[in-house]
């Protein structure tokens, strides 16, 4: 072997591992900031506070918090064989409905996002 391609491959490896530092380092992003649970789903950190009277989303791109303002969302929570369809509206730094909900442990929640013309949804299994 040359030289010259074994240092490029050593350049490669290291570079290599020099990526999946960095990807490990995100990852620690993904911890409730409001006492929730976070979900990741196309580079967005997803976190459903849930309460009886209360349903609070969050949106983080990469850790930080993102315009909600023209966010259209939908939770549709699934507790045994009820379903509930809830609109989300935005409320200051997050998306938010109150009413009466279903959030025992174990009641599964969709949301379903669309954020300038792309949708996206994340899945989460309260606690």
């Amino acid at each position: 072997m040359k030289f010259s391609t074994i240092i490029l491959v050593t350049s490669l490896i290291a570079s290599g591992n020099t990526l999946a530092a960095e990807k490990h380092i995100h990852n620690d992003d993904h911890k409730p900031m409001h006492g929730g649970i976070v979900v990741e789903s196309k580079d967005i950190d997803f976190e459903l506070v849930a309460k009886p009277d209360l349903l609070q989303l969050y949106l983080r791109d990469h850790g930080k918090p993102m315009d909600i303002s023209k966010v259209a969302a939908k939770i549709t929570l699934l507790a045994g064989t009820e379903k509930q369809d809830v609109e989300l509206k935005p409320a200051g730094n997050r998306l938010e409905a109150k009413g009466q909900f279903k959030v025992s442990a174990g009641t599964k929640a969709v949301a379903q996002v669309s954020i300038a013309g792309k949708s996206s949804s994340a899945r989460f299994v309260l606690k």
